[in-house]
């Protein structure tokens, strides 16, 4: 294990035998305002990408890493989440009486097994660490899994599922992170790195959104954590922060001399879908995966990136069809 040039080396710190990851928290308590008006009676979580809701996608990578319990921390107007972590019998069986297996098949078979979920409710929107603290009474005495749905990966082993298998050799609090440009840092927390292994990044701190030439690092962590439950006596503690929200990245940062905190450099292309951009580039992204979608999407693109024809001096443009010139036509 090298260190990095200008890194700073860590006391020797003794590790516990990492426990396995079977819960995860989701915070889908957020109002969605950068996507009003789709958002005033949807969810932002059940905003399609492709065919599917960012909230199956965030369930789908959780189950891959094998979590057993699924805990949601919502807010009022959230019913349609709840809806569709539902098993729907009677649309199911009206699939199959048309014959429509496949269809049937899709409804259900991605859903945590009865008594898995649990809802939980954020009375206040007071940030992200705010939300994961509300699950504590669910989550109990041992390590758990956070994933923020508005963050999709594309990867070909699921996001969690790297952690998980990174987290059984460290231990510890281990937050996913991305190389992005330093103008950018002041909308992530970004850690301090210290010593560099492969994908795994010890770090000495954490730091929620600091200007540009603040930051320790261009290492900006998204949303997927794996934390130690010592984070909910810290986060009850906590005043707000960054935003005037209790923020989560304190929470960690303040467990450093007790847990060891390293970032993940996950394999994957993440896609920030609580950005309209970010989320039609997911919508791109992930058609253009699917051995169904991807020939026709590709073409699709390739016709928009297209140049448009300017039309030739002197041709007959005529001004768009008013509707009495529609009923003239009639």
């Amino acid at each position: 294990m090298l260190a990095r040039p200008g890194f700073r080396l860590l006391a020797p710190r003794l590790r516990p035998e990492p426990q396995r990851i079977r819960k995860a928290v989701f915070p889908v308590g957020g109002l969605g305002t950068r996507f009003l008006p789709a958002t005033k009676a949807v969810p932002k979580e059940m905003l399609p990408v492709v065919d599917k809701p960012l909230i199956q996608y965030a369930v789908e990578e959780a189950k891959a890493a094998g979590i057993e319990e699924f805990i949601f921390v919502t807010s009022p107007g959230k019913e349609a989440i709840r809806d569709h972590l539902a098993h729907s019998r009677q649309l199911e069986a009206l699939l199959h009486e048309r014959g429509k297996i496949a269809e049937a098949a899709l409804l259900n078979s991605w859903l945590p097994d009865a008594g898995q979920v649990t809802f939980v409710q954020q009375p206040e929107p007071l940030g992200l660490g705010h939300a994961v603290s509300c699950a504590r009474a669910h989550v109990g005495s041992e390590p758990f899994a956070v994933l923020l749905p508005d963050d999709l990966i594309l990867a070909a082993t699921p996001c969690l599922r790297q952690m998980v298998d990174a987290h059984a050799d460290v231990g510890g609090n281990l937050v996913a992170v991305m190389p992005v440009p330093r103008s950018q840092v002041s909308r992530y927390g970004v850690i301090d790195p210290v010593l560099q292994q492969g994908r795994l990044i010890e770090a000495s701190g954490m730091v929620e959104k600091p200007p540009a030439e603040q930051a320790p690092s261009t290492l900006a962590v998204i949303g997927r954590y794996i934390l130690q439950p010592d984070i909910f006596q810290l986060l009850e503690a906590i005043e707000a922060g960054v935003g005037g929200e209790i923020q989560l990245t304190d929470g960690i940062a303040r467990m450093i001399s007790d847990h060891a905190l390293h970032g993940f450099q996950f394999e994957g292309r993440r896609f920030d879908c609580g950005d309209k951009l970010g989320f039609l580039e997911a919508n791109i992204a992930f058609a253009l995966d699917r051995s169904d979608l991807g020939p026709g999407t590709m073409a699709m693109v390739h016709r928009y990136a297209q140049p448009r024809a300017e039309p030739a001096i002197g041709a007959d443009i005529r001004p768009p069809a008013t509707p009495d010139r529609i009923r003239a036509r009639v």
